[in-house]
């Protein structure tokens, strides 16, 4: 029993000193990991600034697939966060500052410790180098676990590599999968629509829209104003050279309304129109391919754009509908002249190019109807018979010479 009693205490006794030890070690901690994700930088940014899109490379997601995710209404951006409760506990995350397309702040909360985590995404050969840290301070449980598992550098940095592999692996497919086509002539009908106009920069539009649709789509909600179709975005100028865009963004409505005074929602009516239609199937990020080919259509077959406004945007298939960006859906539509006005400019360009061609011909032809009518006397003394017979019808004579016949027109009838 003694003996029992010795190995108990020996085992207590080492239990306290490795307790004590573990307390005792730094609690504080930095991890940082690095990769070259091949994918443009705005992809990379808006897939990470979302944590909807984090159970797709976070390790510890994939490696627990029973792992239990909670997401509030805002899940982007400053304000965004999300919660799990999985098999090696339970935790949350807030993301507190954002610079668009550059950085992105976040506090996190797992088993009781906390740390602040960074992320930062520059551009290079080869795509983004996306750079992941964190530091923070150790509680007493981390740093058994830690103590046990090979240290904090391990355990965390070991997540963070399989999670910035996950996420090249994931983007590579859902970006870089995309397809244009131009679908060619179409007839807008005429639209009414509930709106708001800013002028934004052109990176900033999509994350405009995912603010101030839900707005407009409450507010028709509230006032039992009917939807018609999906939101759309009215370009009304697109200076590239100053990223810079004049917009509405839209919901149609099926009667016009107007709205108070003082609100910042407006009312307006689109005109029937005819426009080229094209198809970007794929993430937003291709938008100026599906512009560019839409360009080389219209200089193609010589349409003119109308200057009405710049182009319209409808997304069909977004990000509120499917998480996979290689099947979100946008129509886009390019006003055009519309096909009278059309033939109207084109008309006289053909005609002055056949005039220039046949030039000669037609100056000969010209010289022949001048010529016949020069040559031959008889056509000169026609015109000079009927400017003699004016004065023939005022003369006495003439009257004589009409009574004549008519004396004899009597006799012939006895």
């Amino acid at each position: 029993m003694r003996i029992l009693k010795y190995i108990f205490l020996l085992l207590l006794l080492s239990l306290v000193a490795l307790s004590i030890f573990i307390a005792t070690q730094k609690g504080d901690f930095t991890v940082e990991r690095s990769k070259v994700i091949n994918s443009p930088k705005p992809a990379v940014f808006n897939y990470v600034n979302d944590y909807k899109n984090w159970q797709d490379f976070g390790s510890w997601a994939t490696e627990d697939p029973e792992m239990k995710i909670t997401y509030p209404q805002n899940t982007i951006g400053k304000g965004g966060s999300y919660s799990w409760e999985g098999k090696d506990g339970n935790g949350d995350m807030k993301t507190i500052f954002v610079k668009e397309n550059d950085s992105i702040s976040q506090k996190m909360n797992s088993n009781g410790t906390s740390s602040d985590v960074f992320w930062s995404f520059k551009d290079t050969v080869g795509g983004t180098k996306v750079t992941w840290k964190t530091k923070g301070k150790m509680s007493f449980l981390f740093k058994i676990y830690s103590a046990f598992n090979g240290g904090v550098e391990k355990i965390i940095g070991g997540m963070y590599e399989k999670s910035l592999a996950n996420l090249d692996k994931t983007l590579d497919y859902e970006i870089n999968t995309y397809s244009v086509k131009v679908d060619g002539l179409v007839k807008k009908p005429e639209t009414f629509y509930l709106h708001q106009t800013f002028t934004s920069k052109i990176s900033n539009v999509i994350k405009n829209f995912r603010i101030v649709t839900p707005k407009i789509i409450t507010f028709c909600e509230k006032n039992n104003i009917i939807i018609t179709g999906k939101p759309f975005i009215l370009y009304h100028t697109y200076d590239l050279v100053n990223g810079l865009t004049k917009i509405s963004i839209c919901v149609p409505i099926k009667n016009q309304i107007y709205t108070s005074e003082g609100s910042d929602l407006y009312s307006g009516k689109l005109e029937a129109f005819e426009a080229v239609k094209t198809t970007l199937t794929g993430d937003y990020s291709h938008k100026d391919k599906a512009l560019n080919k839409t360009t080389q259509y219209l200089n193609a077959n010589r349409l003119t754009s109308d200057a009405a406004f710049s182009h319209l945007e409808i997304s069909l298939m977004g990000k509120t509908e499917i998480k996979n960006p290689s099947k979100w859906v946008t129509e886009i539509y390019y006003p055009i002249k519309s096909k009278v006005e059309a033939i109207k400019i084109y008309k006289p360009a053909v005609i002055k190019a056949d005039e220039v061609i046949t030039t000669e011909p037609v100056i000969k032809t010209t010289e022949a109807v001048k010529t016949e009518p020069i040559a031959k006397p008889k056509p000169v003394a026609k015109p000079k018979q009927t400017i003699k017979t004016e004065p023939v019808i005022k003369t006495e004579p003439v009257i004589k010479k009409t009574t004549a016949p008519k004396k004899e027109e009597e006799q012939s009838e006895f």
